[in-house]
């Protein structure tokens, strides 16, 4: 779990930073972006072809390489004196980070008999689940109280513990040690780094360019689209692909991969927007925002044991569904937001989010690849956790995106009920009577309109936040009827399935 914990949180923890890495670098804080969106593209590349690299190099070899390339990169994403050099450290730490979560997913579900698959998922879940939770707040702290370099040199202390139990405690399996792989891919690895690349730079500039109003992102989505209709002709037509993509002929992985991807959206959406509330709505700092949120974590934390211990007895169907359930009506209840709430209204719906994250999650990773061989389970865990990833870009691209436009519609229909009449001519001399002691009638006039405009904008704001929180319900129960299309499996001493 160490590596995968250090690797997700890295992911998160520097996003709260990138206003003091654009001053500290002389960078836009458009140009700061590149320092998340280099570091995805590259992490990306690397996960479905790290089955390739386990096979070629030895998984215990090549975990042990990516830490150590991991952890350098860390140090050097510090040590950064301009843009230009951090942009490097976090393409080769995404490139050293992308093989991380396959490699201790199939390490964990290959360690453990089928009975006790859930329990390793519940281990290997905290490190997914409460990684990103506590990304935002731990970057905030570090940001606010030391230096914004303090956000990557805390990962040199992890890797190295990492580095040193994975030495002690992991060995390969005999298919991994007499495996020949042949030569690689490259033709297919390039063909990814196109399509995973361009729908990254297009998530990422969509809204800042108005979508597909923009020529550049028109360019991008044909660049995506066709890298990855030649990457998939590639890799099921090429002798030696650099992912067997005919394992999503199995019902069950390619059912439990849209799932991930719905669900990574939704909660990679909620762990976006609530930070963004509590900072451009309710002026709370980097840190204050990430205190607010990080109860998730105790939901994840509480629920993730409970659910590996009741994968080896209950179907797993069940816990998967009362999480989609549980996560809408967290949704719901988030909903309800509005200016007049303090630091804790939110709470509950936001512990028992985490606690439905790891009832989707735990289920889900363990299920996903309970009807395959182990031989297959290292190519697929490198599938499944792509497609996380991209659907939680997608993710975070979306709500951003109905933020910025459902604030439009929604202050337009507000206007409409704007007239000189009360309580609008009521409020307005209200403020300019407050301010003409301290300006002139023009400037008390000035002033106390763009009191009103400003409220005004906040309101459409929250308007936008409920919406956007209540398509994330709508998703979570569009989730419920895909679960039941996976087939039931049971754990049984000696066969390749998991619960």
């Amino acid at each position: 779990m160490l590596p995968t914990f250090m690797e997700v949180l890295d992911t998160s923890v520097a996003t709260v930073a990138l206003p003091h890495i654009a001053g500290s670098l002389a960078a836009t804080t458009d140009e700061a972006t590149w320092v998340l969106t280099s570091y995805l593209v590259s992490n990306a590349v690397i996960l479905p072809a790290s089955s390739w690299f386990a096979l070629r190099f030895g998984r215990r070899n090549f975990l042990i390489a990516c830490i150590v390339v991991f952890t350098l990169a860390s140090f050097l994403c510090g040590a950064a004196t301009n843009l230009g050099m951090i942009l490097f450290a976090r393409t080769i730490q995404g490139a050293g980070g992308g093989a991380l979560q396959p490699l201790s997913q199939a390490i964990l579900l290959e360690s453990f008999p089928p009975e006790k698959r859930g329990s390793a998922m519940a281990a290997f879940g905290l490190g997914v689940v409460v990684a990103p939770v506590l990304g935002p707040t731990l970057g905030g702290y570090l940001t606010d109280q030391y230096s914004w370099r303090w956000v990557f040199y805390i990962n040199i202390p992890v890797g190295i513990l990492a580095v040193m139990m994975i030495l002690r405690f992991v060995e390969d399996p005999p298919y991994i040690t007499s495996a020949r792989p042949g030569r690689i891919d490259g033709i297919g690895l390039g063909l990814l780094a196109v399509w995973i690349g361009a729908l990254q730079y297009m998530l990422d500039k969509g809204q800042e360019e108005d979508w597909f109003g923009s020529l550049t992102i028109r360019w991008a989505a044909l660049a995506a689209a066709a890298g990855l209709v030649l990457f998939l002709i590639r890799e099921f037509t090429a002798r030696h692909p650099i992912t067997d993509l005919r394992v999503f002929s199995d019902r069950n992985f390619a059912l439990g991969c849209l799932l991930i991807a719905l669900f990574g959206g939704v909660i990679y959406g909620i762990i976006t927007i609530l930070p963004l509330f509590y900072q451009t709505q309710m002026n709370y700092t980097a840190w204050a925002a990430g205190i607010a949120v990080s109860p998730r974590g105790i939901g994840a934390i509480v629920v993730m044991p409970i659910v590996g211990a009741l994968l080896g007895r209950l179907d797993a169907r069940w816990i998967m569904t009362s999480g989609f359930v549980l996560f809408a009506i967290c949704a719901l209840w988030m909903s309800d937001l509005t200016l007049q709430i303090s630091q804790w209204s939110l709470v509950w719906p936001i512990i028992l989010s985490g606690s439905a994250a790891g009832m989707v999650f735990v289920p889900t990773s363990t299920v996903a690849v309970g009807t395959l061989s182990n031989e297959k389970i290292g190519n697929a865990t490198g599938l499944f956790n792509l497609l996380r990833n991209v659907g939680g870009s997608i993710g975070i691209s979306m709500v951003e995106t109905m933020i910025a436009r459902r604030q439009q519609v929604y202050r337009a229909e507000l206007l409409r009920n704007l007239s000189p009449r009360q309580p609008f001519e009521h409020s307005y001399n209200a403020l300019r009577s407050l301010l003409l002691p301290h300006a002139g009638p023009h400037q008390a006039m000035l002033r106390a309109y763009a009191m009103l405009n400003n409220s005004l904008n906040q309101q459409a704001t929250i308007y936008a936040y409920v919406y956007d929180l209540r398509y994330m319900a709508v998703i979570c129960v569009v989730c419920i009827p895909i679960v039941f299309l996976l087939k039931k499996t049971r754990a049984k001493p000696g066969a390749a399935a998991a619960h």
